[in-house]
Parts: C-alpha cells; sequence; structure tokens
C-alpha cells in the first residue's frame, strides 16, 4: 500500500510507504513520485538506498544513464559512491557531503563503488533525490557541484542534531545554490526531544528513517513520508532516538511529466530526449564504456 488515503490526523495530508525498486542488481526504497502526490515542493523523486551490505568485489554500478530538466540530490549516511558526468566531472561522495548535478538540457553520469572499496566488505546507505526545475531553467547548460561536509550548517538545536542540506531551515542557509526555494535538512533526534517543523514553506514532509515520532498525538514509525498540510509550526516529538529528514519547498510552476530519468514541463521534450539518449546523442561519461539503454515501451 502506498499511501493512508484517510489519515485522522489534521497537521498529515498524506502518509507514503516507500515501494522496493530495481536499479540494476540493487535494491531501493522509491518514495516519491507516489500515488496522489507527484512533488513536494520542487522534489519530485525520492529513493533510500540501503542501509546494504556490501560483499567483496561487488558494490553499486549504475552505468551511465541520462537526465534533463532536474537536479539529481546524492546524500549518503555511510559509505562512498564515485560519481562521473559527461561535464567531465569525477567526485567520490562521503557521508554529510552533497553532490549536487544539474542536467538541464541534458547531461548523462554514473554512480559506482570506488575499486579500492572492494577489495572488503563495505556498506552503502544514504538518500538519492531529484528536484524539478522551474521552466525558465529546464534548458540550463549542465553542471555539477560538489559540497563537503564541512560546509554544510551542522548545529544542535534543541537537543537534535540538525545539518541544512540545501536551501533555508531554521535560520541558517546551505551553500549549495538551488534553482527555486526549498529546505532539505537531515535531522537525529534523542528520544524525548521535540523539534517544530519550519513554517516558512507552503510544502513541507518528514521522512522518518529510523525510530518512531508523535505528531500532535499520533505516533508514526519508520519508512514512510509525511506530508504536511499548509499552516503553522508543527512539533514533533521523538519517542525513541529519531533519524529523518525534512524536505519542502514552494509548488513548482505547474505540473511536470516524468519518465524514466526525464523530467520535464513538456511532454514533447521528454520525447525529444528519449531520441537523443537512444541515438547516442548525449555528451558520452568521461572514462565510462558502458550505459544504460533506453527502456522500451
Amino acid at each position: 500500500m502506498d499511501r493512508d488515503d484517510a489519515d485522522p490526523n489534521d497537521a498529515v495530508e498524506m502518509t507514503i510507504l516507500p515501494r522496493s525498486r530495481d536499479i540494476g542488481g540493487f535494491e531501493v526504497s522509491r518514495v516519491l513520485p507516489a500515488i496522489g502526490k507527484r512533488m513536494v515542493g520542487p522534489f519530485i523523486f525520492l529513493d533510500q538506498m540501503g542501509p546494504t551490505a556490501l560483499s567483496p568485489q561487488h558494490g553499486l554500478d549504475v552505468r551511465p544513464h541520462p537526465h534533463i530538466g532536474l537536479s539529481t540530490v546524492t546524500y549518503l549516511f555511510e559509505g562512498t559512491i564515485l560519481h562521473r558526468d559527461s561535464v567531465g566531472s569525477v567526485q567520490a561522495i562521503e557521508p554529510g557531503a552533497v553532490n549536487w548535478m544539474t542536467a538541464g538540457s541534458g547531461i548523462a553520469h554514473s554512480e559506482r563503488t570506488p575499486p579500492e572499496l572492494r577489495q572488503q566488505p563495505s556498506r552503502i546507505f544514504g538518500m538519492q533525490s531529484w528536484v524539478a526545475l522551474p521552466k525558465d531553467q529546464e534548458e540550463v547548460a549542465p553542471s555539477f557541484i560538489h559540497h563537503g561536509a564541512e560546509t554544510l550548517p551542522y548545529f544542535e538545536m534543541d537537543g537534535s542534531q540538525v545539518r541544512v542540506i540545501a536551501g533555508s531551515a531554521f535560520g541558517s542557509t546551505s551553500p549549495v545554490v538551488t534553482a527555486s526555494p526549498l529546505f532539505y535538512a537531515e535531522i537525529r533526534m534523542p528520544a524525548g526531544s521535540s523539534l517544530a517543523v519550519p513554517p516558512e514553506y507552503q510544502e513541507r514532509a518528514a521522512y522518518l528513517i529510523d525510530g518512531q515520532i508523535d505528531l500532535d498525538g499520533k505516533t508514526f514509525d519508520a519508512a514512510r513520508l509525511l506530508v504536511l498540510k499548509h499552516g503553522p509550526a508543527l512539533r514533533l516529538t521523538a519517542m525513541t532516538p529519531v533519524h529523518l529528514l525534512l524536505l519542502g519547498g514552494e509548488p513548482m510552476d505547474g505540473p511536470r511529466y516524468i519518465w524514466w530519468n526525464f523530467v520535464s514541463s513538456s511532454q514533447d521534450r521528454i520525447e525529444a530526449a528519449k531520441a537523443d539518449w537512444k541515438a547516442r546523442r548525449f555528451d558520452r561519461v568521461i572514462g565510462e564504456t558502458e550505459f544504460i539503454p533506453l527502456p522500451e515501451g
């Protein structure tokens, strides 16, 4: 079941349960898009990767694939991923850092476990999200930027540890440049602590990674996205130690089409991107010889 249709909690618009998806031999838990809820602010895609133990000689191998019309956001809790893309970027990401790749008019990239980590057991645990671009920026030149963990706001508030991944929240602003107003934060709460969800944005959600919270007198378990109703600040109370993400922003400037790895306000633009990938007209990812073929159908 993807959602709870009749949640009696007035603070919650919808509860979304992740669905398992295979991304080439590696299983993820897909949260967005969901039935009845395509986006929260500009966030149009949200996957939880792991936690997964990787045996020696094995690893994450997401072969080169294309994107248009969005920014991908990679954020890890455990492990390391090596990113390569068609604008020449080669960047390893580790916990607490951000890889922010803007596809715009078109980019291809791969994500793999680095060779040196394949000699021994390793783990991977993190989030992959997509942020849709405003209509007037859907065709910007592709780009990539890495922000180390030490550059992101990290502080304690009301007993909780907060890292602002992107956008502005709790009076702090991440150095990650975004194309539209949004917030994205990782929070760890000790049992018994409470925290107010920022009220500044019209669309807000809390993704519970681990633990149990109380929201306005109702208890919620881990592995679900709580889409919160617009209104004043809402207070979360940790019934156990809690690990969660808060995310959201302003509504997008119209609906978005999504097909495979393509996002656009135009169905025709997605059809053109499909044709371009099939004909190998995207720039190649340097250092890669493989690629994921265009899905049939």
